[in-house]
């Protein structure tokens, strides 16, 4: 009896600190949110250039990539718990320092690229260590794969709805500088959440902590990278997903900015439209998160892979209307989250544990090796051709490229495979 009585103690703890977990996402992000609006209007406010914006856009998204790819053999050694702290509480530091410098009259553009590079870096770094930390609360707290996965991107796309239209209009109250003393405010709460709710016993370090020679972290990086590219649906999932990453990040970075400053003149309707991205995105995430240990995953995914990608583009290009942009956006945000469970259920069930911070970092990085280009291919498209010819440009190779789940039979790996009695297996590790 008391055994069992500290097993569900035991387990009450877990999902507390799952929720922790969950919660500090959701306080982080918000403050990605609003510097997802208050970096690209500061950039065009002090510039006026597309161009311009997709640098810095490239400044803060490389590191990202960069430290997504490479921390893996680090958040073992060092601990996932250490890592999200130390990422989380760097990036609030370097954001926290873009309004300072601007007070004091050194807002060049050189010396903005390189305090957001150290925040998309650390952040990077925080993310990769994220990663790790969500299957083993989730399987301490006895949550479903697919629930945890779908909690976690709600809060992520929750933070989205809130932030991206909370900064969209702080930015017309106080400006962009101000909005950034509250995205460092928020980074600062998120490390606290994590140091408060998530207990460092159970995430320890998975491997000794030592100092790590070279070859040894390349060794453990190129074993994480051999693992994806033996795995054919994974690695369809990354390759498909950097491309629509790199279009979604022109979208988001240069042409919505630049058509809500053009055709809307205001920064408060670029919020508003990537509000209704996340609203979409949210009602997309809980849904798939309910719904997505009895659907098909691969007819789903298909389906609103399709029906996601390309519209947004081509509302932008067609119409001027505020309210026809934000419906558009609601509608294609919430087939978009319906992915999210999926995705992560998948990752997780193929991935073994021992290699989740090396391979989901691997994943999480070349997934998003697009996206610092997609803000400069977005800049450079709108400078050459103009905003409309841009967007249509770019709405066709959308379209194209969501039609990969479709034409290669890989992706019917996203349904479980039956099991001898021919019920539907729950997990599947291993590669394709």
């Amino acid at each position: 009896m008391v055994a069992e009585s500290r097993r569900v103690e035991g387990s009450r703890r877990s999902a507390f600190a799952l929720h922790g977990l969950v919660a500090a996402s959701f306080v982080s992000g918000l403050g990605t949110a609003m510097a997802a609006v208050a970096v690209p209007w500061l950039v065009l406010e002090e510039t006026g250039s597309a161009v311009a914006t997709g640098v810095v856009g490239f400044a803060q998204l490389a590191p990202y990539v960069l430290l997504q790819a490479t921390a893996g053999p680090l958040v073992d050694r060092v601990g996932p718990r250490r890592i999200v702290l130390a990422g989380t509480a760097a990036a609030a530091i370097a954001i926290g320092a873009v309004p300072v410098v601007i007070a004091l009259g050194q807002d060049e553009l050189s010396v903005l690229a390189a305090l957001v590079a150290v925040a998309g870096g650390a952040r990077g770094l925080a993310d990769a260590a994220t990663a790790p930390l969500l299957p083993a609360l989730a399987d301490a707290a006895k949550a479903p794969i697919e629930r945890a996965t779908g909690a976690y991107a709600a809060a992520n796309r929750g933070s989205l709805l809130v932030g991206m239209p909370l900064g969209g209009v702080a930015v017309a109250l106080v400006g962009a500088a101000g909005v950034l003393v509250v995205d460092a405010i928020a980074f600062f709460v998120a490390a606290l959440l994590v140091a408060t709710l998530v207990p460092a016993a159970g995430v320890r370090p998975s491997a000794p902590i030592g100092p790590l020679r070279v070859r040894a972290y390349a060794a453990e990086l190129a074993e994480g990278m051999r693992f994806l590219r033996t795995d054919r649906l994974l690695l369809g999932i990354v390759t498909m997903v950097a491309a629509t990453n790199l279009l979604d990040e022109a979208l988001t970075s240069v042409f919505l900015p630049v058509w809500a400053r053009d055709s809307a003149h205001s920064a408060a309707a670029f919020g508003l439209i990537g509000g209704a991205l996340g609203l979409g995105a949210l009602i997309g995430v809980l849904l798939g998160a309910w719904l997505g240990p009895r659907v098909p995953r691969w007819a789903t995914y298909a389906i609103c892979t399709v029906l996601s990608g390309a519209p947004p583009f081509f509302a932008l290009a067609f119409s001027a209307s505020v309210p026809a942009v934000v419906v558009v956006a609601l509608a294609c945000g919430a087939l978009g989250g319906a992915l999210n469970p999926i995705v992560g259920a998948v990752q997780f069930e193929r991935i073994p544990p021992p290699l989740h911070a090396r391979v989901l970092g691997a994943v999480k990085a070349s997934a998003w090796i697009g996206i610092p280009f997609g803000s400069l291919a977005g800049g450079a498209l709108t400078s050459a051709l103009g905003l409309t010819p841009a967007l249509l440009v770019s709405g066709a190779a959308m379209l194209l490229t969501t039609l990969a789940p479709l034409l290669f039979p890989a992706w019917r790996g996203l349904d479980r495979p039956a099991t001898a009695s021919g019920g539907v297996r729950q997990d599947a590790p291993g590669p394709a």
